[in-house]
This record gives structure tokens, C-alpha cells and sequence, in this order.
């Protein structure tokens, strides 16, 4: 199968790497400094599978039709991604991998719904240099269809995806997508910080404002008549138990699991857009449950305010202090 990786980021890098790894015929899409520092010293895997510098073919423009295409760039950047490589790609089998909920309705502007297969990644890696993948931890990779299922293509799509990471086909894509979103709400942290999420949720006042947005997120969805259903390696039991206890109680249980997440440091999708220079997914994540909340007629205070304060830190490149953040957010939750 040609495999064509659009977005040379984080998990597109890791991905297209041990594809390559795995000998399959995979051509790598990026921009700018990604393109030229693959191409000048290949593209650099470092982290739980140990080191490896891989020749991977990397464009700007891609030239073959693929079988498949495995669309990794975030949320915001899918048009311009599609738009550029539709005349090569319309025909093809197109995976998403964004986080949120929004990214297949906005392909369905441009692929036909028959064509799109939808996934949900629960390794973590991270790129803060052009070139350079992190591993942090592994995980499954999910997969299924927000559309009418094409039981062809999910095959197909397993068949490959499974040399690389452990894949799930559920029929409950939908309800798995909405439970991912808590799982990077609390990206929105460090990327206010700037600092690791080890650094930021080592201190449990700020673990504090994390069950906050636990809360108020299963507050939304529940009331929107939203269902959540459990992920492989997240139960839905996690949430909900975590959301029932005192919010001091939870966060000291949040801070624990959070500081021992990875021997690396993690930083989350956000906080690396931001690194880069570039615009985060914030309003697909945190954003998501605000928009939720508007449309039921319902409240998302502190989510609404931390995604402003994202926004501000994106325009400003200036961080705020853990105390100002907790300034911020007083009398939000409970």
C-alpha cells in the first residue's frame, strides 16, 4: 500500500517513521524548515523504542496518488491541507487523526464521506525541533467511521496501521472521540504555563483547576444528552470517579498520575503549536465543550476562560505564572 503522511509534526513524524521502519512505501507531506531538515539529516526518532534516524522521502507537493492518506496536521490546517493535494488524494482512503470532534465533517467539505475513516490516537509524542519526534508513551490506535462504514477500507487501513501500534475498530467512534476530549482538556495547562506537564501538574492547586475542567466539561456533554464511551487505555470509570470526588481529594490523585506519566518531558499538543510559532487546536478542545455549552443554552465559564487565555498567551507569546492562572480562574469551579 502507498501511504502518503500529511503533517510532518509530531505524530505524523512518528508515524510516517515507523511505517518507513516497517517497510512500507510511505512519502512524508511538510513545510518549510520540517522539509529541509529531514531532507538534509533525516527525521529523528528518539523515546521508548529507543533511537533511530531515518531517509524518508519528505515534499511539499505531492507528485504520486496514494492508496491511503493519513492526515495528521491540526484541525485548523485540514482545508488548506486538502485543498493543496485534492486533485491526488479525492479517490483515496483518507484517515483523520485530529483531536476534537470537528475534523471529518470539515474533510466531508472536500472527500466524499465514503473515503473517510476515522481514528483516535492514544500514543503520545512530542516535536519541538524541525525533524525531531519524541516517542513519549505508546498506546492504541482506534479507528473506525463517523460516516457510513466501509468495512473495506478499516481492513485494510488495521492491516497496516497494526505493525506499528496495537489498532481497535469500534463502532463507537463518536461516543470515543467525545471522552478523548478530556483526556486533552488539560493540555490547555501547560500551554498557559509553558512549562511540562510534569512541571505544571506536580502542584495541585493547578491539579485543582484540571478536575475543573473535568467537571464542567461532563456537566456539558451530559446535559447536552451527549454519550461517552470508554477508550482503551481511558476508561470512562477514570472520569467519572475522579469528578465525584472533592475536587481537592481528586487533584491530589490527578497530580500522581500526571507526574508519572512520562520520563520525558511532556509538553501536549498545544503548548508545542505555540512553541512553534504557530496557532493551537484549543478551540477543537477545551473550545469544543464552550461551544457545546452555547449551543444548550448552558455555561462553560472556566473552560470559556481558559481558552481565552490561550488565545492570549498565542498573541503575545508571554506566559502567565501558576498564580496567575489560579487568579484567573478563582470561583470558576468548585
Amino acid at each position: 500500500m502507498k501511504i502518503v503522511v500529511i503533517g510532518a509534526g509530531a505524530i505524523g513524524g512518528l508515524v510516517a517513521g515507523y511505517l518507513k521502519l516497517n517497510g512500507v512505501d510511505v512519502t512524508l507531506l511538510g513545510h518549510g524548515e520540517s522539509v529541509k531538515a529531514i531532507s538534509a539529516n533525516g527525521l529523528k526518532i528518539s523515546g521508548v523504542r529507543g533511537n533511530f534516524n531515518l531517509k524518508i522521502d519528505i515534499t511539499e507537493k505531492l507528485e504520486g496518488r496514494p492508496q491511503l492518506v493519513i492526515l495528521t496536521t491540526k484541525t485548523q490546517d485540514i482545508p488548506k491541507a486538502l485543498e493543496d493535494n485534492l486533485s491526488l488524494i479525492k479517490n483515496s482512503w483518507l484517515l483523520t487523526t485530529q483531536n476534537g470532534v470537528q475534523a471529518d465533517s470539515i474533510c466531508a467539505r472536500f472527500i466524499a464521506q465514503e473515503f473517510i475513516s476515522s481514528s483516535i490516537v492514544m500514543f503520545g509524542a512530542t516535536n519541538l525541533k524541525p525533524g525531531e519526534v519524541v516517542h513519549n508513551f505508546e498506546g492504541s490506535w482506534i479507528i473506525g467511521s463517523l460516516f457510513k462504514k466501509d468495512e473495506e477500507a478499516l481492513k485494510g487501513i488495521s492491516k497496516v496501521l497494526n505493525n506499528i501500534f496495537p489498532v481497535v475498530v469500534t463502532d463507537e467512534i463518536s461516543g470515543m472521540k467525545y471522552l478523548k476530549i478530556f483526556v486533552n482538556a488539560n493540555n490547555c495547562i501547560p500551554a498557559i504555563l509553558g512549562i511540562s506537564m510534569q512541571e505544571a501538574f506536580s502542584d495541585t492547586a493547578i491539579s485543582s483547576i484540571s478536575i475543573g475542567i473535568w467537571k464542567e466539561g461532563l456537566e456539558v456533554v451530559n446535559k447536552a444528552g451527549l454519550k461517552l464511551v470508554s477508550l482503551p487505555d481511558f476508561p470512562l470509570e477514570r472520569l467519572t470517579k475522579l469528578t465525584s470526588l472533592p475536587t481537592g481529594e481528586a487533584a491530589k490523585i490527578f497530580s500522581n498520575i500526571m507526574s508519572n506519566l512520562s520520563k520525558q518531558p511532556l509538553y501536549g499538543s498545544i503548548l508545542q503549536s505555540i512553541k512553534r510559532g504557530k496557532l493551537s487546536e484549543i478551540d477543537y478542545i477545551n473550545g469544543e465543550f464552550v461551544r457545546i455549552a452555547q449551543d444548550n443554552n448552558i455555561s462553560a465559564a472556566l473552560n470559556k476562560k481558559l481558552v481565552d487565555m490561550v488565545h492570549q498567551v498565542e498573541k503575545t507569546n508571554k506566559f502567565f505564572t501558576k498564580q496567575e492562572l489560579v487568579n484567573n480562574t478563582k470561583g470558576l469551579f468548585n
